[in-house]
């Protein structure tokens, strides 16, 4: 059963651009892409389940999680959408491809490729957990919990975006840890659905990333026969780390599509 999803809607007209985050992002992540797509389009930015501001439920199978998505679309009466998405929101998306491609005007696919992974979250979940029995006054304490556990800055920053302050006055977690821990193998198995996306595609890959190598290519194009393939001078985090370059590449790949 499908869940309501949080989200970010600007409003306009013509077919939208969905964006979709990664595990332990939000909606928020992507606010300053977000206001200058709105000058162009309607952009919806989704929180996914046991994410941002969405309710926390169990399960996380990315058919579950791309039905979320598509009742969303109903609920907000969008036939068609371009849809991007960043690890593993790049594979819901994918996932929403393969089972309704009808609702798919194009996909973009930010650093994932549409295949397993294995398990490489167990410092994170760690950090994580550390702050929630630690119960942080601030985010200078919290910081130093997840420093335990995390030693670059970056990522202690990223995930400190999860962290909202408790009606007792301490910082906690308002992701759903429990049920993304419970349905990690979920998170790390390959899209749903069967077959291929024949519409257009463009995946964005980081140069110092080893999400999407070249290996993995002829994998990805026999279930997205269509994409186009950009390397940004960026690791797995390139929409952060090269905003820019980012909006330029996504932009000029949305200019091609026919809302």
């Amino acid at each position: 059963m499908s869940i309501a999803l949080n989200h970010l809607d600007t409003g306009g007209e013509g077919t939208p651009l969905v964006v979709i985050h990664g595990l332990l992002g939000s909606a928020d992540n992507w606010r300053s892409h977000v206001r200058k797509w709105q000058a162009e389009r309607r952009v919806i930015a989704v929180d996914l389940r046991n994410h941002g501001r969405s309710p926390h439920v169990a399960g996380m199978g990315y058919a579950q999680m791309a039905d979320d998505v598509l009742a969303l679309l109903d609920r907000l009466d969008v036939p068609r959408a371009h849809l991007l998405g960043h690890s593993m929101g790049g594979k819901v998306a994918i996932s929403l491809a393969r089972l309704a491609p009808e609702r798919v005007a194009s996909l973009i696919v930010a650093d994932i490729a549409p295949r397993a992974y294995g398990h490489g979250h167990d410092a994170i979940f760690a950090a994580l957990r550390r702050v929630e029995a630690g119960t942080p006054a601030n985010r200078g304490e919290a910081d130093a919990l997840l420093a335990e556990h995390v030693a670059e800055r970056p990522i202690r920053l990223f995930l400190a975006t999860n962290l909202e302050r408790d009606a007792a006055g301490y910082l906690g977690l308002r992701i759903g840890l429990d049920e993304i821990e419970g349905d990690y193998d979920a998170i790390m198995a390959a899209p749903a659905g069967e077959g291929a996306f024949p519409g257009p595609t463009l995946v964005i890959r980081g140069s110092r990333s080893d999400y999407v190598t070249d290996a993995m290519l002829p994998a990805l194009h026999d279930v997205l026969p269509g994409a186009r393939v950009e390397t940004l001078e960026a690791g797995h985090w390139l929409h952060a780390e090269q905003p820019e370059a980012f909006q330029e590449v996504v932009n000029a790949f949305l200019a091609e599509q026919r809302d």
